[in-house]
């Protein structure tokens, strides 16, 4: 079995891999690399400095690659990878897991820092199975019996429902599945009620004893479990920060069973839902 150079960055998740060439990877590499992401959730390869092909040969272990629409592709020849300016795409500083509001969100994304500016421009992370386990036990209880929709507020209007404690398709763990840009509201609750727990959820989650953040270098490679992570950029670098992007086909959330109520209904007077107020999905 092959045993990798893993060198943890922080004590809530990622590690920093060491000894490997990533445009030249073998079987057995990649396999203890599965391991590795499996435990950490963040993984960071220093100094990589990747070829497109590379890029590709890599994030194909992890699944079928996703060729996203309507972002800047890297050329004709490889339409999986786009090119991140930052000086030109929208701020991504709130906590949040990639587009949920879709049926099967990512599995991971890997970024290569082409350019990285000399100053600011980290990404932090958080490590949601560990928000979940610090839960009471009779929160984690009722959350088990609960989903939540989310929503793509600012382009299409996508629309999935998810549980809001996710079961991982590989390690069994269960996470908090919920995020403050796409989450919605709670559908087994009423309108003031989810606006009250989910907001509560949004803190718990994003706690700093839950976290790492990571200070990039031009060539580094980055990954992370989009299932039972948060991420957000911190938008204070000066300078270029240029990242070419692979995002890995996703899979369908599951939850610890069928939800334990039924969805919500408003009252016919609307009194329980701020006098008529209710969710147009």
């Amino acid at each position: 079995m092959t045993t990798l150079d893993v060198r943890p960055v922080g004590a809530a998740l990622g590690a920093e891999v060491h000894g490997l060439d990533l445009n030249e990877l073998t079987d057995a590499e990649a396999t203890a690399i599965h391991r590795a992401f499996a435990e950490h959730l963040v993984l960071f390869f220093p100094a990589q400095h990747l070829t497109p092909d590379g890029h590709r040969s890599f994030a194909a272990r992890f699944g079928d690659l996703e060729v996203v629409p309507a972002l800047e592709k890297l050329d004709d020849g490889h339409p999986e990878i786009v090119v991140l300016n930052d000086a030109d795409t929208p701020a991504a500083d709130v906590w949040h897991t990639d587009v949920t509001f879709t049926e099967s969100p990512p599995i991971t994304a890997i970024l290569h820092m082409v350019d990285c500016p000399p100053v600011g421009g980290d990404t932090q992370w958080i490590n949601l199975y560990k928000a979940y386990e610090t839960l009471s036990a009779p929160m984690q209880e009722m959350l088990e019996g609960m989903t939540a929709v989310h929503v793509n507020k600012y382009g299409t209007g996508q629309v999935a429902e998810h549980p809001v404690v996710r079961v991982h398709p590989e390690t069994g763990r269960k996470s908090l599945y919920v995020n403050r840009i796409f989450t919605s509201h709670i559908r087994q609750l009423s309108r003031p009620e989810s606006d009250t727990l989910l907001p509560f959820l949004f803190r718990w989650c994003e706690q700093s004893c839950f976290s790492v953040r990571y200070r990039w270098h031009t060539g580094d490679v980055g990954m992370w479990d989009n299932r039972c992570t948060l991420h957000q950029r911190v938008n204070d670098w000066q300078g270029d920060r240029r990242i070419q992007r692979i995002t890995v086909v996703g899979d369908h959330p599951v939850g610890v069973g069928e939800p334990r109520w039924p969805k919500h209904v408003p009252s016919a007077n609307g009194a329980s839902d701020f006098y008529g107020m209710s969710y147009p999905f």
